[in-house]
């Protein structure tokens, strides 16, 4: 388990392994222990039933901030491709699920991308939530770049294989996690809960 201490524990809504290691990648060195859900005993799934991603994390942040004695963060994110209308967007990890996985979904975009333009960008919004009660603060990123045509590297998690950071000049699917939590669009997010975590 985790050492805990006064006043900087916060509580993570997922269980998506590759998030929480974001997280405690950034936060552990400011002193902050970042529990899971499943690390408390709290077996919860929160409705997504929002309109954009703020209103999806503040549902999460504040359906858990109801059951944890300390502050929670919760985010909502999304991969967007511009010429596809933003999507899958809000539903990039319903697609996935709909389509029978994340290899099944890569090749489904594949198809819709035909002919078209390929510029797409992921997108983060962090919910914090000091108190049940308390006004949500929020922190955003965006990573742009485009999709790949095909999968390439076994790195990251969710649509990371097919995607190629502008920034950095990497597909994400051989990024190491130095260069994730530079570039990626939840590494900009944290960057700026970082800066508010650090005066607070």
């Amino acid at each position: 388990m985790y050492n805990i201490v006064m006043n900087k524990q916060i509580c993570l809504a997922t269980n998506n392994k590759g998030k929480l290691r974001e997280y405690r990648e950034m936060l552990a060195p400011m002193g902050f222990v970042i529990y899971s859900p499943s690390d408390l005993n709290i077996d919860l799934n929160v409705d997504e039933t929002g309109c954009d991603y703020r209103e999806n994390s503040y549902l999460k942040a504040k359906a858990f901030r109801e059951l944890v004695p300390f502050p929670v963060i919760a985010d909502d994110s999304g991969l967007e491709v511009l010429s596809l209308d933003e999507f899958p967007g809000l539903r990039s990890a319903r697609f996935a699920l709909e389509c029978g996985g994340y290899p099944q979904a890569y090749e489904e975009l594949f198809r819709r991308l035909e002919g078209k333009d390929r510029a797409a960008r992921f997108r983060c919004c962090i919910c914090y939530l000091s108190e049940p009660d308390a006004k949500p603060l929020y922190f955003e990123g965006f990573c742009p770049g485009y999709i790949l045509e095909a999968p390439h590297g076994q790195n990251g998690f969710g649509y990371d294989p097919i995607f190629h950071c502008d920034e950095a000049d990497i597909d994400f699917g051989v990024a190491g996690e130095e260069t994730k939590n530079k570039f990626s669009h939840r590494a900009k997010a944290i960057a700026k809960l970082r800066v508010f975590l650090a005066i607070s």
